[in-house]
C-alpha cells in the first residue's frame, strides 16, 4: 500500500498533494509501469482522507495520461519514458557493472521479475486459466462469512485444519473420488511442498524416499534439501519398476498412478497390486499416491485412486487445488493411513495450520454448497473444447504427418512425438526463436535414458489466437 504523509500537503489541498506525490513516484520509477494503484477505498483508509479526495486524485491522474483503466479490475500506471529514465539506467547499470555481479544477480532474483516474453504459443505454461475463476461467487462466499463468522475469525486455525474444511474435502472425495475417510485422516496446508516436509518429518529422516524417473523435479529438490536419501526410480510403460524399489531398499515411493506427470501413462491395476504387495512387506514401507489432476479425465470414468484398493493402510493419498481452483491460493491437503493420522496429532499439535481461518470457510463453503462441482463441470468442458480445438488444428496443419499424439484422455497436457533429426535442446531453442514456448520429455529425466523427439503440450492456459502460425513456425523447426 502506497503511504503518504497527509501532514505535509500544506497549502495544496489533499487530493492534489496526493496526485503530486503519485506523479513523482510514477516519473522517478518508484511505482513501475503497468502497476495496480490500491483500491480507492482501501487507499483513502489508509491516508485518513475520504474516497472522493482519492477519486478526484486519480481523475487528474488518468486525464494526464499517468495511469490508466481496466474494466472491473481498477487504476494502473502507465509507460511513460521521460528521457531521463534512459540516463539513470545507464548510470545505474555503469554502477552495478563496478559492483560485481553479485550485485546484479540479488536485483533479478529478489526484485521484481522480468516482464513476461510475448509468445505466438505457449505450451509449458499449465497454470489455471485466470478468465475462468468464479470471482463472483467467491467474493460473495469471503463477504458472507466476514459478516457471519467474525468470532471464529478471529480465533487460530487448528494444525490440521478446521474441522469444517476437513469435513467439506471428505464429502468431496467420498463423491468424486468413491473415498471414505473419516476427517480426522486429513491435513490441510498451503501447497504440497509444505506437505511434503510434513511427510518426511512424519515417516522419519532416516528413511529412503523413491520418485519417478522421468518424474516432477521439484519433489527430488524438496527432499534432498530435507536431506533425506532421495533414489530415481525408473518407469516402464506401466509406472514405476517394482523391482527398482527393491534394489535401492527404498522404503517410501512417491508417485502418480493416475496420471503421470509428465509422461502421461496411468498405472493400470495390476501394476497398482504390485506396488501395494511391496508395501506390505515393511512396516517402512508406504506410498505416497499424487492425484494433482484427476478431475480432468476428457474421456470415460475417472481413474480409481490406489488408495480405494489398499487394505492394508499404507497408501499416502495427496492433493492440491491448484489445478481446479488457482496456484495462488495455495490449498493443498493430504489423507494419512490411519496410525499415521493418530501419530500426526499426537506429535504435530504444536504446528500452526498455514491456510488463513477465512480462506478455509469461504473454500469449506464453496464445496458445501455446490459451486466447487459446478466450476469443475464448466472447467472440464471449457478444457476438452480447448484440447479437441488443439487437435483438430494440429491434424489440419503441415505439422501432423510428421507427430504422434499419446495421452491426451486424461489431465491437462499431452505428449507429442516429433519426427526431426533436431535434438530436443535444439528444437525447443529454434522453437523458442520463432515465438514458440515447447519442452521435451527428455528434460524431465535425472538417471534414466530419456526418450528423444517427445514434447510436452501443455494447453490449459493456451491461447488459441495464433494456433496455426505457430503449429506452422514448429513445421519450419522440425525440417530445417
Amino acid at each position: 500500500m502506497l503511504s503518504y504523509d497527509i501532514k505535509k500537503a500544506d497549502s495544496d489541498s489533499l487530493y492534489h498533494y496526493i496526485y503530486k506525490c503519485i506523479k513523482k513516484d510514477i516519473l522517478s520509477g518508484a511505482i513501475p509501469a503497468d502497476e495496480k494503484l490500491p483500491s480507492k477505498r482501501p487507499f483513502a483508509a489508509h491516508l485518513g482522507v475520504s474516497v472522493i479526495t482519492v477519486e478526484n486524485a486519480y481523475a487528474q491522474l488518468l486525464a494526464e495520461g499517468f495511469i490508466y483503466t481496466k474494466p472491473r479490475m481498477g487504476f494502473f500506471v502507465s509507460a511513460i519514458d521521460t528521457g531521463k529514465s534512459n540516463l539513470k539506467q545507464s548510470r545505474e547499470a555503469q554502477k552495478n557493472y563496478s559492483e560485481g555481479q553479485s550485485s546484479n544477480f540479488y536485483k533479478n532474483s529478489i526484485g521484481k521479475p522480468a516482464s513476461p516474453k510475448k509468445y505466438l504459443a505457449d505450451f509449458v505454461n499449465n497454470q489455471v486459466d485466470p478468465e475462468s475463476f468464479p470471482f463472483s461467487t467467491w467474493a460473495k462466499n469471503m463477504r458472507k462469512i466476514i459478516c457471519e463468522n467474525q468470532r471464529e475469525l478471529m480465533e487460530p486455525s487448528p494444525y490440521g485444519g478446521l474441522l469444517a474444511l476437513r469435513k467439506s474435502i471428505a464429502k468431496l472425495l467420498r463423491g468424486f473420488r468413491n473415498m471414505d475417510v473419516d476427517p480426522s485422516q486429513i491435513i490441510v496446508g498451503a501447497g504440497t511442498d509444505y506437505l511434503y516436509g510434513l511427510l518426511v518429518q512424519l515417516l522419519g529422516f532416516d528413511k529412503k524416499y523413491g520418485v519417478e524417473d522421468p518424474g516432477y523435479s521439484k519433489i527430488s529438490k524438496i527432499y534432498r534439501k530435507m536431506n533425506v536419501v532421495c533414489n530415481f526410480i525408473p518407469m516402464d510403460a506401466s509406472g514405476v519398476i517394482v523391482e527398482q524399489l527393491e534394489e535401492t531398499c527404498t522404503d517410501v515411493i512417491h508417485i502418480s498412478p493416475s496420471h503421470h506427470f509428465p509422461s502421461g501413462i496411468v498405472t493400470p491395476v495390476s501394476r497398482r497390486y504390485e506396488l501395494l504387495s511391496w508395501a506390505a512387506k515393511s512396516s517402512n514401507h508406504y506410498i505416497v499416491e499424487d492425484d494433482y489432476d484427476s478431475e480432468f479425465r476428457m474421456t470415460g470414468s475417472p481413474i480409481p485412486a490406489m488408495k480405494n484398493i489398499d487394505v492394508m493402510d499404507k497408501v499416502i493419498y495427496i492433493n492440491t487445488f491448484s489445478k481446479t481452483l488457482t496456484s495462488s491460493a495455495r490449498f493443498s491437503y493430504m489423507v494419512l493411513p490411519k496410525p499415521l493420522a493418530k501419530k500426526f496429532h499426537e506429535e504435530f499439535s504444536f504446528y500452526a495450520c498455514t491456510i488463513s481461518t477465512l480462506e478455509q470457510l469461504a473454500l469449506a463453503k464453496f464445496i458445501d454448497e455446490g459451486s466447487f462441482e459446478k466450476h469443475i463441470n464448466r472447467m472440464r468442458n471449457l478444457y476438452r473444447g480447448r484440447r479437441d480445438a488443439l487437435l483438430q488444428a494440429i491434424r489440419k496443419s503441415k505439422l501432423s504427418h510428421l507427430v504422434e499424439i499419446s495421452e491426451e484422455n486424461a489431465g491437462l497436457h499431452f505428449i507429442m512425438k516429433i519426427k526431426t533429426r533436431l535434438s530436443d535442446e535444439d528444437f525447443c531453442k529454434r522453437a523458442n526463436e520463432k515465438g514458440i514456448r515447447i519442452g521435451a520429455l527428455s528434460d524431465y529425466y535425472t538417471e534414466a535414458t530419456p526418450s528423444e523427439h517427445q514434447f510436452i503440450i501443455n494447453y490449459s492456459a493456451l491461447s488459441l489466437k495464433n494456433l496455426e502460425k505457430a503449429l506452422n513456425a514448429l513445421y519450419d523447426v522440425a525440417v530445417g
